[in-house]
């Protein structure tokens, strides 16, 4: 049976403290830590079912597939208005 986390084997992450993913705030040295974070993240291999994992399952803490808990809002924020703008559309 396929999870949503099997890409976590190949994670890049997989190996590193999982406190560094979960700053607290996002000011300060958190910010660091989550520029730190997505440093990781950026040498992936899975940095794509990382983040389609997140979004999927409404991951609303922590740096996910290279995006913050701001930037993965926005996007959905995004996805959200354009499903929207796509629909008017077809009225």
């Amino acid at each position: 049976m396929s999870s949503a986390y099997d890409w976590r084997a190949k994670a890049a992450c997989r190996d590193k403290d999982p406190e560094l993913f979960f700053p607290v705030g996002n000011t300060g040295q958190a910010f660091r830590q989550i520029e730190d974070a997505k440093a990781v993240c950026r040498t992936c291999k899975v940095i794509d079912a990382c983040l389609k994992c997140a979004l999927d399952t409404n991951q609303d803490y922590g740096v996910w597939g290279g995006l913050s808990e701001d930037e993965r809002r926005a996007l959905k924020r995004r996805a959200m208005r354009a499903r929207r703008s796509q629909a008017l559309q077809n009225l």
